[in-house]
């Protein structure tokens, strides 16, 4: 059986330039920033330690990657998040992570065979067979995100924290 994913028909290269934008600090930042407000470069460049033309360049890193729109008003250019962009990065990390779930439970199953033992279902938890213990995931009890929450209780609607801002920094 073959796991094959097609995530609304994006190209590999389509991910690679969503996945790059989202690699860096800052972009996440401005992604975050730019869901909650509709800002001016200029307005966001004024959260960061660099100059204005390396946030415009931040800024074309996403719009390249679709993942913000730039909207001309007056003299300013309003940079604002696309929902469905993020929403379509998130099914393709969601698809990589059921193609890979479903590998490991079959080496799982196939290993258990081997030795006798009964395969039981993946929670979280990885087996470290030198020390006879499970050990916990390195991404908690179940691997999954904290459900739009930062570490201090605020909503954060697409799991994006503030490094700049005192009271998310992990």
């Amino acid at each position: 059986m073959c796991n094959l994913v097609v995530v609304h028909s994006v190209t590999d290269a389509t991910v690679d330039q969503v996945f790059h934008a989202l690699a860096d600090v800052t972009r996440r930042d401005i992604l975050r920033r730019a869901a909650v407000a509709e800002l001016s470069v200029s307005r966001l460049a004024e959260a960061y330690p660099m100059s204005f033309a390396a946030v415009q360049k931040h800024v074309a890193v996403l719009q390249r990657a679709g993942l913000v729109t730039k909207e001309r008003r007056g003299r300013e250019r309003l940079v604002r998040t696309d929902p469905d962009a993020l929403r379509r990065a998130r099914e393709a990390l969601d698809a990589l992570e059921s193609a890979w779930s479903g590998r490991v439970d079959r080496m799982s199953g196939l290993l258990a065979e081997e030795g006798g033992q009964p395969a039981g279902p993946r929670n979280g938890r990885r087996h470290d067979d030198r020390h006879g213990a499970p050990q916990q995931s390195p991404h908690g009890s179940n691997g999954a995100t904290d459900g739009g929450q930062d570490p201090h209780g605020d909503q954060d609607p697409y799991g994006i924290h503030d490094p700049h801002d005192e009271r998310t920094r992990q």
